[in-house]
């Protein structure tokens, strides 16, 4: 038995190790356990997407993630600050290629609502159909028949750097309060004494533990309730090398995302899969989503592939985020599911789990269909 902790996080990825550097931060003592490496799962993926969601139908989840996409920016600032590395964050903006009339009337209700429901006078954050050809040539024009929206609160991360530049903070702790164990997962836990059985035979006893392990995380879950409350699904994308500026927005159609990076590279994705647990990366799968792309942004044709990339996300049953404490248990917590919105949500997610290990109120409360209570029902 190791020296107990205040917290075990399992897991590696962004949820993770974002729960635990914001906890170490409110001064508990954290041991993170993860099985591989940091980022070894769906968080360590190429593409680092962070889109709002749309500003129709406005409710609770959706404006949770318009203010954690908004505060982003800030938080990236201190970590970048705090470690000297950069995270390879900016607010790009996203274009939206209109393809039908249809669609045009739709996006313009959309651009109506987002000046409210964005506060657009007062954050800057717009909604505005554009002509195609107003893009300096980033997006083809007879692809987008009948304009397109740009919004601007739409940015992009370098998911491994942000992960990385995150285990810096924890590792780097006052008084070892972040220790970090790779290459050794979780067995087994026992809720009522706090014990972490890990697959090396080691044990860690703490008041509070947090499964944070992507879709692994619904079979512990499962282990602990008896309940399935999601799956893995496949996804995949790929990284090419291609001179754009690393300025250019982000573009988004029918589940494509094009996602220019400061590094030389623009990643292409995503595919999603349901039911397979392989992260073999398909052939055809990249040859597609290549062509798609290149469609839209002609710039793209011709770029060597520098990474195709393949992984397991977490697919909650329910869609939304699983996070707090698991109904009917003592000390287990779940943070997990962040599907396709991980990366843009996982900061206020962290702060506000945190507060309930802390047993005080968050500042911004999770939206009531994260919390387990709504996925067991």
């Amino acid at each position: 038995m190791t020296k107990s902790p205040d917290v075990v996080v399992i897991g590696a990825g962004i949820f993770g190790l974002s729960v635990a550097r914001a906890a170490v931060r409110r001064g508990m003592r954290v041991t993170l356990v993860e099985a591989a490496a940091i980022g070894s799962g769906a968080s360590g993926g190429v593409l680092g997407a962070l889109m709002p969601h749309m500003p129709a139908r406005w409710n609770a989840k959706k404006a949770f993630q318009f203010e954690a996409l908004a505060a982003l920016s800030g938080l990236v600032a201190e970590l970048e600050a705090e470690t000297g590395l950069d995270c390879g964050y900016r607010r790009c903006g996203r274009i939206l290629p209109i393809t039908t009339a249809d669609l045009r009337a739709h996006h313009e209700a959309r651009a109506a609502e987002a000046r409210t429901r964005w506060s657009t006078a007062t954050t800057g954050f717009g909604y505005e159909l554009v002509d195609a050809g107003a893009l300096g040539g980033w997006l083809a024009p007879e692809a987008a028949p009948f304009g397109a929206v740009l919004e601007t609160l739409a940015a992009r991360v370098s998911p491994r750097a942000y992960l990385a530049a995150l285990a810096a903070s924890l590792a780097s702790a006052p008084d070892g309060r972040g220790q970090i164990r790779l290459g050794d997962g979780l067995a087994r836990l026992d809720d009522a004494s706090g014990t972490v059985h890990l697959v090396s035979g080691d044990r860690i006893r703490a008041e509070r533990i947090v499964l944070a392990q992507g879709f692994a995380a619904f079979s512990a879950l499962a282990a602990l309730t008896g309940k399935t409350l999601g799956e893995g699904q496949k996804g995949q994308a790929v990284r090419v090398a291609v001179e754009v500026p690393a300025s250019l927005p982000a573009l988004y159609c029918d589940g494509l995302y094009v996602v220019p990076h400061a590094d030389g590279s623009v990643a292409i994705g995503s595919t999603a899969l349901t039911g397979v647990t392989d992260t073999k990366p398909e052939p055809a799968a990249t040859a597609d989503l290549l062509d798609r792309a290149v469609r839209f942004c002609p710039q793209l044709a011709g770029a060597p592939v520098l990474e195709a990339w393949a992984g397991i996300r977490p697919k909650p049953a329910a869609r939304d985020p699983l996070v707090g404490r698991v109904p009917g248990l003592e000390r287990s917590f779940v943070a997990t599911g962040g599907f396709k919105t991980g990366f843009g949500l996982a900061h206020r997610v962290a702060a506000a789990l945190v507060s309930e290990l802390l047993g005080e109120t968050p500042e911004h409360p999770l939206p009531a269909s994260f919390r387990p209570e709504a996925h067991f029902a």
